[in-house]
């Protein structure tokens, strides 16, 4: 009988594509928009992913999310660490700066296009790490991962006025095709930066470009302020738990204490709370379940009732409801099997096409393994509904009418 199910289905090859396209058409929309979601929210939280050796920050009481800064003064960086529970803290400078492009070396004939012209400004993300203290492994906190230096050497952040930028923001204040070239200078509030290497860091939400440097030379970029500390990166002693030292420190001094996790869904929480971006990509997904709903209910019920007769027939032989059912549930998972992959694989596709091809702004897109699990649940109920359409005419049909 599931034989006949199957060659049912696709005796018609019109309206068996059709209900196939309308499955691929909801879940390719449904699985590209929650990527795309996805990776924006991912994008807010990039510096958090991004720095490495520490697993607590340590922050003003109202800061609601990383790009939130509220300086607090040094002396509660001694605070911190006299915590217990505490195996060392460190500074961390996060702050906008005004970058201006000064004459570059290359000839302005032999540059690339694109890019800032010299004179012209862009704000950048200032990120000042704490050199004087250092981790176990020599390390300083914050710092990207070696196999994330693009250019140059991190010891060279030793010579005066020297930065670090990351590679996309270099394609944005040089031009895409313009390669790396020793010697490239900034100013930022009047003072010269001169860059050292690339970095890859993750794309940040505003996608500015981001510029590592010490902690006391990222001061002298910004404006006298009497309180420049940001946060403060703490690392719990071995068989501590993190949540336990956060509770710790925030009872202690006063300040928001969370992990690298609770600070990733702080973050996230605040864009999901006081944006609309949830709210129009969300529209947008359940226009895709909407639209595959419609489009394959309605064309599985046409192919319904256009096989009345041969159901009538399998009726008057004795064929059960059951049995019947069955066959329209097969029917319907077969459509939605090949739909769902035709559609979460295009979805894929696009992403993998716009990270490929695509130059400039590095792509929001991001597919996790969540993201084929709720398209496959979606699609599942797109066909679920779409054979429950159809069922009731199947269940009801009296086995005379082929006789008719």
């Amino acid at each position: 009988m599931f034989w006949v199910a199957l060659r049912m289905l696709t005796g018609d090859t019109a309206k068996y594509l059709g209900i196939v396209f309308g499955v691929s058409f909801a879940a390719l929309l449904m699985g590209q928009q929650m990527a795309i979601f996805c990776g924006l929210m991912r994008n807010t939280t990039s510096q958090i992913r991004d720095v490495e050796g520490a697993d607590i920050w340590v922050m003003d009481k109202s800061v609601q999310f990383v790009d939130d800064v509220k300086p607090m003064s040094e002396n509660k960086l001694l605070r911190v660490r006299g915590v217990e529970g505490v195996a060392w803290a460190v500074k961390l400078y996060k702050g906008i700066g005004r970058a201006k492009i000064v004459e570059p070396l290359t000839p302005p004939e032999k540059t690339s296009a694109g890019g800032l012209k010299p004179g012209e400004f862009q704000q950048v993300i200032l990120l000042g790490l704490d050199y004087d203290n250092k981790d176990a492994a020599g390390r300083v906190v914050g710092q990207p991962r070696p196999d994330r230096i693009v250019a140059g050497n991190w010891d060279d952040l030793d010579q005066p006025d020297a930065v670090f930028l990351d590679a996309f923001g270099w394609t944005y204040l040089f031009g895409l095709d313009t390669p790396f070239e020793l010697g490239r200078s900034l100013e930022i509030n009047d003072r010269r930066a001169n860059i050292v290497g690339l970095v890859k860091c993750s794309p940040t939400f505003q996608t500015f470009p981001i510029l590592y440097t010490k902690y006391a030379r990222a001061l002298r970029y910004i404006p006298p302020e009497p309180k420049t500390l940001t946060f403060i990166l703490a690392k719990a002693q071995d068989g501590v738990p993190p949540e336990a030292v956060c509770q710790t420190i925030t009872a202690r001094t006063g300040l928001k204490a969370e992990t690298n996790d609770q600070f990733f869904w702080t973050t996230i929480g605040y864009y999901m709370q006081r944006t609309g971006i949830p709210i129009n990509f969300g529209i947008t997904v359940l226009l895709g379940f909407v639209v595959g709903c419609a489009i394959a209910g309605q064309t599985f019920y046409l192919f319904t009732l256009e096989n009345l007769k041969q159901f009538g027939s399998l009726k008057a032989m004795g064929v059960s409801n059951a049995r019947l059912i069955g066959m329209v549930m097969l029917q319907a998972a077969v459509v939605g099997v090949i739909g769902y992959g035709l559609g979460i694989g295009g979805a894929a596709l696009f992403g993998l096409v716009f990270e490929t091809f695509v130059k400039g702004t590095p792509p929001a897109f991001y597919f996790g393994w969540q993201i084929p699990v709720l398209t496959a649940v979606a699609v599942a109920a797109i066909i679920t509904l779409a054979a429950g359409m159809s069922l009731r005419k199947v269940l009801f049909l009296e086995a005379g009418v082929v006789f008719r």
